[in-house]
């Protein structure tokens, strides 16, 4: 395994209450204080996704992450003040910035058309993980789209270069490469050494703003991301929390404080749900995260999920108009703190699975990416319809219920687990 040794200094500057402070603790000075850390880290040539480098403040993570990664590990940058956050990942196309925000547990529509400013900070240390995330899919499109421009390279010396080494399978010889082969067999820095294939995003201080529960939410939606491939890079996060470990589940963990390096992929702990019948009044705390602006329809029967005696998530259900034994699920909100990990669609079918044991059809209809995107892979669903253009409003039959004009929707039947 390579080894990382970094040297840290900085002057120490004579005064009076430095000299105080050297005679009261009986502190040695010198001209510089300095500090050196040494830890192994991974091979970028092994199969791994998600890295996690812990320890307590001053144990040297980020200098050691800092030389690692260079450029890769992200510094966050200010955010316009007069734009949507949903405007400021680059030039990424609209589903992947969609997408992108949602892999994150970013899942409100409404939040997306707002600026960085006014979010909750949960909101907004999602929003910088995105933005991270953005980097190195930004890179590759902006790559592909220049490779398609160009089309064929142009004749000259350094495509006949290039189609020599392709061939001959040497690199360009010279004091460069020579040192770059002597590095890699003496373990010199890691980025130097970092396949150009694998894009790598590192993120300093991740989860040090939020709270503890949003923390594991956050971590264990990133994981999700990166495993199902919905986020297309390594991802490290480096932090000085360690409650995160089990909720990340990393492949790899260097613990500075011991400055030791091991292999580990714990298993994320169970979420364990309680769901119940709740009064309308509820949908109180969740209407402003939900992107229909709709009131609760009338009639609507209301549940509750809570973990750990918090409330989460949100699930109404209607009748389906004009069809007997027929309902429909009207509404499906998770907390922002809360999204990213699966939980409103496991509300939502847990909600299902009561109405389908008193003998009732139930469907969802949906326009919203994420849940379009679940219903689609799981075989707990059926799709029934796609209208592109939506369905209209009849508000003058039935009080509450606006329709989708202008908006594509999908619509599935919850028919449950299928028998092997």
């Amino acid at each position: 395994m390579p080894i990382i040794e970094a040297n840290v200094e900085c002057p120490v500057f004579d005064s009076f209450r430095v000299q105080q402070v050297a005679g009261m603790f009986d502190v040695p000075l010198a001209d510089r204080a300095r500090e050196r850390f040494r830890v192994e880290v991974p091979e970028l040539g092994d199969d791994w996704r998600i890295g996690l480098m812990v320890g307590p403040s001053g144990s040297g993570k980020s200098t050691i992450a800092r030389t690692m990664f260079g450029e890769k590990l992200y510094r966050r940058s200010p955010w316009p003040r007069d734009r949507a956050v949903i405007d400021c990942l680059g030039e990424l196309p609209i589903k992947e910035i969609t997408g992108l925000f949602t892999a994150v547990g970013f899942s409100s529509p409404p939040s997306w058309v707002k600026p960085y400013e006014v979010l909750s900070g949960g909101e907004q240390f999602r929003c910088d993980l995105a933005r991270a995330l953005a980097a190195p899919l930004a890179a590759s499109q902006k790559s592909t789209v220049g490779n398609a421009l160009r089309g064929v390279p142009k004749p000259g010396k350094h495509v006949r270069r290039g189609f020599r080494n392709a061939t001959e399978g040497v690199p360009k010889p010279g004091k460069h490469v020579r040192r770059g082969f002597r590095n890699a067999t003496e373990g010199v820095p890691y980025r130097e050494t970092q396949p150009a294939a694998f894009n790598t995003v590192a993120f300093d201080e991740f989860t040090s703003v939020v709270d503890r529960d949003v923390a594991r939410v956050l971590s264990a939606a990133v994981s999700k991301g990166i495993r199902r491939g919905q986020i297309g890079c390594r991802f490290v996060a480096v932090t000085c929390h360690y409650d995160v470990a089990e909720w990340l589940a990393p492949d790899w963990v260097i613990d500075m404080a011991t400055s030791t390096f091991h292999r580990r992929c714990l298993r994320r702990p169970p979420i364990e749900l309680g769901i119940f019948r709740c009064a309308r009044s509820a949908w109180r705390m969740f209407a402003r995260h939900h992107y229909l602006s709709g009131a609760l329809p009338q009639g609507a029967r209301c549940y509750l999920a809570a973990w750990d005696g918090r409330p989460v998530a949100f699930c109404a259900t209607v009748t389906l108009i004009a069809a007997r034994n027929r309902w429909r699920i009207s509404r499906i909100v998770t907390l922002p703190d809360y999204q990213g990990i699966g939980i409103g669609m496991a509300v939502a079918e847990a909600v299902a699975d009561v109405h389908r044991a008193a003998g009732h059809r139930i469907n969802l209809t949906a326009s919203h990416p994420a849940v379009v995107a679940h219903c689609r892979r799981s075989p707990r669903w059926r799709a029934v319809s796609v209208k592109k253009t939506g369905s209209p409003s009849i508000e003058h039959f039935a009080q509450g219920y606006r329709g989708s004009p202008g908006r594509a929707v999908v619509s599935f039947e919850y028919v449950g687990l299928v028998s092997p």
